[in-house]
């Protein structure tokens, strides 16, 4: 999980000491992002999000910790680690427009321990809470390691628990035999070393197909930008296009997707509905400026007419 910063002003002059603007700064604030942000969008659509994940003993882990309590979120199962930095995207924003962003974060991977602690409390949950459905949101940023992922899984498939997945590039093989599997465009052109034309469902065909036979997992749903989003079972293949929308910040959005994904899975929906609520969800956030979940009423307001 980490956290996403904003930083609000005005820019009226260029710097002396250098030509880049300078920002008088008016407002800050901090929302939860990537993991945390997951969770915000299975909360909003009235789902009970327990959230397994790392911090840092800093002021930026603190804050992370305390926006979950603020929102209800469980921060039972989050561990703290000393030794890490938390993993936080500050953004400063003027005029509705982006003007930099400073990412300070570390990507290597949490000590054993602290591994052996994210499985301890991940199968803490399976044991006693029984949970609908695991997901793995990846970010690359060491949390998950491919011991770590394949002991998880392992153990929802003993259990029977569904497991979707947010990949990225490092672990992105890692996820043998998972229930959904959720890549965007470029995350399975960059793995297959595939190119994809997204106006031919036949390249598209072709690239889940191989997925398939490198993952043997169940569902492939991949987003496409623009072009919508496509999933595939062993039994249907389906394509929706993208609604026309206002883009205001797409930052979010397959958090997004994979939350209402998760929960179609979770609630044995059709791959008509999981693919048009996800894609209609991952639209709607990207109106929106900044990391925001999901709105039930609009979702559902949406859903109603446009399925």
């Amino acid at each position: 999980m980490m956290l996403d910063s904003y930083i609000y002003g005005n820019v009226d002059r260029i710097s002396p000491e250098a030509p880049v603007p300078v920002v008088l700064v008016e407002k800050r604030e901090n929302r939860p992002g990537g993991a945390a942000n997951v969770a915000m969008n299975i909360q909003s659509m009235g789902a009970v999000p327990l959230l397994v994940s790392v911090a840092g003993n800093d002021t930026e882990g603190k804050a992370l910790v305390q926006l979950l309590d603020e929102n209800n979120i469980a921060s039972a199962y989050i561990i703290n680690d000393p030794d890490r930095i938390t993993t936080t995207k500050t953004r400063i924003i003027s005029m509705h427009n982006q003007m930099l962003r400073l990412d300070n974060e570390t990507l290597d991977e949490v000590p054993e321990a602290v591994s052996d602690l994210i499985l301890l409390r991940a199968t803490e949950i399976i044991e006693t809470e029984d949970p609908d459905i695991l997901i793995f949101e990846d970010y690359n940023k060491g949390v998950l390691t491919e011991k770590l992922i394949r002991e998880i899984t392992m153990l929802c498939l003993q259990k029977n628990i569904p497991v979707a997945v947010d990949p990225k590039k490092k672990n992105f093989f890692a996820y043998q035999l998972c229930t959904l599997f959720k890549p965007n465009l470029r995350e399975i052109q960059e793995s297959l070393h595939l190119f994809i034309d997204t106006n031919n469902i036949e390249t598209i065909n072709a690239a889940a197909a191989a997925l398939q036979k490198k993952l043997h997992h169940g569902i492939s749903l991949i987003t496409l930008s623009d072009k919508g989003i496509y999933i595939r079972s062993n039994k249907d293949i389906l394509q929706k296009p993208a609604h026309v929308r206002n883009v205001s910040d797409v930052s979010g959005a397959g958090d997004t997707v994979i939350s209402i994904a998760a929960l179609c899975l979770a609630a044995k929906t059709s791959l008509d509905t999981i693919a048009s609520l996800s894609n209609i969800a991952g639209g709607i956030v990207c109106e929106y400026p900044g990391v925001v979940p999901i709105d039930k009423k609009r979702l559902l307001d949406e859903a109603l007419e446009l399925m």
